[in-house]
Order: C-alpha cells, then sequence, then structure tokens
C-alpha cells in the first residue's frame, strides 16, 4: 500500500487497540516497514489532529485518546446494510477509503447478533463493479489538497497531451456521470472543470489555496446540492 493508504489503517490499528494501544515494534511487523518509519507516520498523524499519544517507559505504546473512540450506537442491521451498500457503489471514487473506514467503525460499535445479521444481509445485497478504481494515488492527492486547502499540481491529459497546471481547490462535483475537480487555474485565474478520470498525476504543494467564493463556479443546475443536504 501507498504511504496514504497505510496511514489511514495505521489509524483504524490504533483506534481498534483502544487503551492497550501498539508499540512501534508491533505496528512496524503489522506494516512491514521499519520502527523508524512508524515514527514518521504517528507524527503525520498527530500533525493531522488524530490524537494519538506516545506512553513512555519500559512499555512505551501508542495509544489513541478515548474520546476518539466510537461511542455505543444504535444502528439496525438494515441501516448498517444500507450504508455498506451505498459506499460500495461509491468505491473508486472520491472519499471512498474514509467511507470504508466509517463503516469499520459503525459495524465494530454494534453489538454481536446486530453486526452478525449485517453480515448476513450484506451478503445478499451485489453490485456489479469494474476491476479498475482509476488513478488512485492521484485521486487521495486530491482529497488532502481539498481538505487542506492547498496548491495542488495537475497533469491532465487531453487530446494534444499531458498539460501541467497548478490550481486552487474549490470544489468536488460529480454530474453527466463524472466526477470532477472544480478548481482555479492560477496561471490563467480562470475557473475549470478537471476531470478525474484524465488527471494522470497530481501533486500537492505547502501552498495555501486562495479562498476562492463558490459563486464564481456559476449557477448550478437545480438537481445540484452539496452532499450536506
Amino acid at each position: 500500500m501507498n504511504r496514504t493508504e497505510r496511514l489511514y489503517a495505521m489509524r483504524e490499528e490504533l483506534r481498534r487497540a483502544g487503551s492497550s494501544g501498539r508499540t512501534a515494534d508491533q505496528l512496524a511487523r503489522h506494516f512491514e516497514i521499519s520502527s523508524r518509519t512508524v515514527k514518521r507516520d504517528v507524527s503525520a498523524l498527530q500533525l493531522g489532529g488524530f490524537p494519538v499519544y506516545a506512553v513512555t517507559g519500559r512499555h512505551g505504546r501508542y495509544v489513541v485518546d478515548r474520546a476518539a473512540t466510537l461511542p455505543p450506537v444504535n444502528f439496525t442491521h438494515t441501516e448498517a446494510s444500507a450504508l455498506a451498500a451505498a459506499i460500495a457503489a461509491h468505491r473508486g471514487q472520491p472519499f471512498d477509503a474514509q467511507a470504508r473506514s466509517a463503516l469499520t467503525k459503525v459495524v465494530e460499535a454494534m453489538d454481536a447478533g446486530a453486526r452478525s445479521r449485517t453480515v448476513s444481509l450484506t451478503d445478499r445485497i451485489w453490485i456489479d463493479l469494474p476491476d479498475d478504481d482509476g488513478p488512485v494515488t492521484s485521486r487521495r492527492v486530491l482529497e488532502q489538497a481539498l481538505v487542506q486547502q492547498l496548491v495542488v499540481t495537475l497533469h491532465v491529459r487531453r487530446d494534444d497531451g499531458v498539460v501541467v497546471r497548478s490550481v486552487d481547490p474549490m470544489i468536488l462535483a460529480h454530474t453527466r456521470g463524472r466526477w470532477f475537480l472544480v478548481a482555479r487555474c492560477r496561471d490563467r485565474d480562470v475557473i475549470r472543470w478537471y476531470p478525474l478520470d484524465q488527471v494522470v498525476e497530481a501533486h500537492l504543494t505547502a501552498r495555501p489555496a486562495e479562498p476562492i467564493d463558490v459563486a464564481r463556479i456559476g449557477t448550478p443546475p437545480p438537481t445540484a446540492r452539496p452532499v450536506s443536504g
């Protein structure tokens, strides 16, 4: 797995460990990396706001703050199965890794009976999806750029070749069966719609993106709305 995927997985491994935590050696064996890489990854999680801290001493380990664990929830097995179906249909799309992570937390927080009924029901919900999930690495970079509001450099495939653009991310939009990154091209100060399936490379920079009014995109169709709706 790449580093972004490993950070997601390490976060969930630490969350599942609860108060027992995990030592650097345990994490290194689990993810097949060095202890030094574990320390760098934990530092990256801390910088990203994940509440993990080091317990020093003879049995030193990394532990997640109890406030970050999911409290008891009352999802029914049909509600959890509905989430699983929606997330499965979203495979390969923006934030699908985070969606799967959220579903794992929901299922693990359910009692054993509800969890068993969820598995039984989801076994009877099938979705036919292509094997190719597309350029996962580039998609993850675009997710980070949007979340952290950082300038991103895109390599976009066009009929006449690949062009490189430095952009300020504004929104991710899904329309006409495709996902787009809507962003301001910094070279030309214009709003562009970049199809995600044409972004062959994406590189996150350390430069803060310019705050741009979403109204500059134009008037959306009447059927379009934020997912918060």
